[in-house]
């Protein structure tokens, strides 16, 4: 009766909007106190982030990315891909595709690149004679469009807990299945991330060829004069993704190296930021976001653990596999619940909550859990933007003064092309695993 009368405390608090940190580590607690078990198991939990090195990742990616927020970045790149871009019918779709994607790749954000680059692409499309429907919908899809590509923090967050739940479960898998690193899924969410901006292009060069929109002239000129601005920008995305490739460095090695270098540009070349008065409080917003992180995460390994403990998996996989034997069935279930859950809950939350849950079931099913992460990731993204709850929705209709009503309207042939190139993953693992076995990624 306790315990009862303690979780309908622990959910009405969670109405009242109290942090997640408290909600997820509270019912750790009273889980493990369920059971007899001591305080002290939690604090276990907690006290073993210390031997993760991949988890330095997160605070350095978020640095970087802060700094490319801060500074004059976003504008190069845009430039850069409208010069790059722009000749082709539709071009300035294309042109806000890529840079929202690169810019959310790096800062992790979807609300930061709606605000950050829709007050700059909105305007450019309407000024194009793109119909307003079609400009609000490509900038709320475009907010969350980068999360497939490294050095998505998302995906770091997917990595070490899906490799958590893997380590520590019961269950046993196919030892293929066993090293879920954030080097393998860095280079499995390229191929998918690229599909879904040539599905979403697509889109955006019917919609030209039918309005009869003029493309912008070609000039090497300004291709030129884009690229010397952005010379020093250019080479960090490459150099990211191909290290990893190749075998250079790690992921957390990347993080380091993309730390100093976008620090060394911003500040001492292109002098965006001044180091006396900017480093500082971009560090410290930096920071903040990262020690949320880093709460939530030693909270939801705690949970992890119980669940593991208590064979939730197990013993949910069992419950599945008596109505749903055809994975088949059971991946179309899976991406209806994850939709589901991307509408109610942010990327970082239902990843710690979610992911060690559906992880083991997933594998069970004989599911490779890096495909399946390119399948959450996605499922996600999708959510972002699905009405009546995705926080993109909301983010639009605040940053572009529009009903909310309007933004659904908008975003709703985005999300047919999104579903559809969701399918196409879900059932074409080779498009995710493609590159991580030709690379011999580990």
């Amino acid at each position: 009766m306790e315990i009862i009368i303690i979780g309908l405390i622990i959910l009405f608090l969670a109405m009242l909007g109290e942090p997640l940190f408290v909600i997820i580590g509270a019912i750790a607690l009273l889980a493990f106190a369920g059971d007899g078990q001591e305080a002290g198991v939690v604090i276990a939990s907690l006290s073993r982030m210390a031997d993760v090195p991949a988890l330095l990742a997160i605070p350095l990616f978020t640095f970087a990315g802060y700094i490319l927020a801060e500074s004059k970045a976003p504008k190069r790149l845009l430039n850069l891909s409208q010069a790059m871009f722009g000749v082709m019918p539709g071009g300035l779709s294309v042109v806000a595709l890529i840079a929202c994607a690169l810019f959310t790749a790096f800062t992790g954000g979807s609300g930061i690149t709606i605000v950050a680059l829709g007050g700059l692409l909105f305007p450019m499309l309407l000024k194009e004679k793109y119909s307003e429907d079609y400009s609000l919908g490509l900038m709320t899809t475009c907010g969350s469009l980068g999360i497939l590509f490294p050095p998505s923090l998302p995906i770091i967050l997917y990595a070490l807990i899906a490799q958590q739940s893997m380590q520590t479960g019961a269950m046993t898998f196919d030892s293929s299945f066993q090293i879920v690193s954030i080097n393998k899924l860095f280079v499995a969410g390229v191929v998918p991330g690229i599909l879904l901006i040539v599905m979403l292009a697509l889109y955006g060069f019917f919609k030209a060829r039918k309005s009869g929109m003029a493309s912008i002239p070609f000039s090497g000129r300004s291709i030129l004069s884009a690229l010397r601005e952005s010379i020093w920008e250019i080479p960090l995305p490459f150099v990211v993704v191909f290290g990893i490739y190749l075998g250079y460095f790690t992921a957390t090695e990347a993080a380091a190296i993309t730390a100093f270098y976008v620090f060394v540009v911003e500040v001492f070349v292109y002098r965006d930021l001044s180091l006396f008065k900017d480093v500082p409080r971009v560090i410290k917003e930096s920071m903040i976001l990262v020690g949320a992180i880093l709460v939530i995460l030693g909270c939801a390994l705690a949970l992890t653990d119980y669940f593991i403990f208590t064979e939730v998996p197990q013993q949910l996989f069992q419950f599945i596999q008596y109505y749903v034997s055809s994975p088949i069935v059971f991946l179309l279930l899976l991406n209806l619940f994850l939709l589901v859950v991307g509408m109610m809950m942010d990327i970082f939350s239902a990843t710690m909550v979610v992911v060690p849950l559906i992880t083991p079931v997933a594998v069970s099913y004989g599911i490779d859990p890096i495909h399946l992460g390119i399948i959450f990731l996605l499922n996600l993204e999708i959510g972002y933007l699905t009405p009546p709850v995705g926080m993109n929705l909301f983010i639009s209709s605040f940053r572009f003064e529009k009903p909310v009503i309007r933004i659904y309207k908008a975003v709703l042939p985005f999300i047919g092309i999104m579903i559809i190139t969701l399918l196409l993953v879900t059932y074409i693992p080779d498009l995710s695993l493609f590159l991580v076995r030709a690379f011999n990624i580990q």
